[in-house]
């Protein structure tokens, strides 16, 4: 049952609207002026408002003004006897689902107030599935060299400044990618991640800047590639040490000039694009053996982010140890298990070769494996470090 606010001062339209929508098995206030409305508004939970223009003490447009202050996401429908184009335009622009003139047309009325309540059940979905991968992606660390990543990252994501992260595997290198995305002005913009080193270097052009039919033998129609897929957001060239040297070429072009063209076709397109890139290799070392050009590095490198090893923030594993722990058991349905000092103790004494993504499978082992209380036996049966 939706919780229905109706705010207009006829009485006759306020009663036929509540006995219809009542009808309608919805449960419904009534308000006969503005100020009344917005007391209702902040004392309650409604789900959609039907909000009159032309009222005393407070028109219609003021109250729309206090509700999207507090509750951008709820559908307001304006309802007026004395509408135009204009004022439709005005209350749309300031926040409102929809107008209605008056006299109402109740089918319409009816079918906006369903599709209202399917929007803000979509924007609430939206919202609870945005905080579920936030909080996979959290960033979970106040040791030195976490503070000072997070302080970068500050101060580099508002910038389009382009950023090579380097780290061993495992680090969260693709973490502070995310990070730089979901702090910048392209936030809103897609994010588009590429593993270079998963794609066959035969294919790796096409994927990156796509390709047009015909362009060969399995090109059976155009594709667009990364490039095209991140316009106006970001894209992450993640292990970028292993791209090949002719796709080097093209991303350097696509940095200097902001244009690429599809394999198969000599058309510019121009693109809006900030790049990160990441590596696990030292590229210093890679140009001298000529597998990586020196230019494409340095325009990459604008801001260098160096990503600590687990084996060099030790100080961290107690929150990293609450915070899987809390994240696996929400996956799997169960009750968080209680890590002991000990345990806790045991895991700092680990060399975590594998670094985060190590960890977070020794966690994920000792949930499962081990009852609800986990000691340093429990760490040192099932951790079985490499080294």
């Amino acid at each position: 049952m939706s919780k229905i606010l109706v705010i207009d001062d006829q009485k006759s339209i306020r009663n036929t609207l509540k006995d219809i929508l009542e009808y309608e098995k919805h449960e419904v206030s009534l308000a006969e002026n503005g100020p009344d409305g917005l007391e209702q508004f902040a004392a309650n939970k409604f789900d959609v408002i039907l909000l009159d223009i032309k009222m005393p003490e407070m028109d219609g447009m003021e109250v729309l003004d206090k509700i999207m202050e507090t509750a951008p996401d709820v559908p307001v429908i304006m309802i007026s006897g004395h509408g135009n184009i204009d004022t439709a335009v005005e209350a749309i622009k300031k926040g409102a689902y929809d107008f209605i003139e008056k006299p109402l047309d109740l089918n319409r009325l009816l079918v906006t107030i369903r599709n209202g309540l399917d929007k803000k059940d979509l924007v609430t979905e939206t919202k609870v599935l945005r905080r579920k991968v936030s909080k996979t992606y959290d960033m979970i660390g106040e040791s030195e060299p976490m503070r000072q990543i997070k302080e970068m990252i500050d101060k580099v994501a508002p910038t389009d400044a382009r950023v090579l992260i380097t780290g061993q595997n495992g680090t969260g290198k693709e973490l502070v990618a995310r990070w730089l995305h979901e702090k910048s002005n392209r936030a809103s913009q897609p994010f588009i991640e590429v593993n270079c080193a998963a794609i066959p270097s035969e294919l790796i052009e096409s994927e990156l800047f796509g390709h047009e039919k015909g362009a060969f033998t399995s090109a059976h129609k155009q594709r667009k590639g990364k490039f095209e897929q991140a316009n106006g957001g970001t894209i992450f060239l993640d292990e970028i040490g292993d791209m090949s040297l002719a796709a080097q070429a093209k991303v350097l072009r696509a940095l200097q000039e902001n244009v690429i063209s599809r394999v198969g076709s000599d058309k510019d397109i121009k693109v809006d694009v900030r790049i990160l890139a990441a590596t696990n290799k030292n590229l210093q070392d890679e140009i001298k053996e000529s597998h990586f050009r020196e230019d494409l590095y340095h325009r990459l490198s604008v801001i260098i982010i160096q990503v600590p090893s687990l084996n060099d923030r030790v100080d961290d594993i107690p929150l990293l140890t609450d915070h899987f722990n809390n994240l696996i058991c929400q996956e799997l349905g169960v009750q968080p298990k209680t890590f002991d000092d000990t345990a806790v103790k045991e895991l700092q004494k680990i060399n975590w070769t594998g670094n985060i993504r190590e960890f977070r499978n020794v966690i994920e082992r000792l949930i499962i494996l081990c009852g609800d209380s986990i000691s340093d036996k429990d760490v040192q049966m099932y951790a079985m470090p490499l080294s």
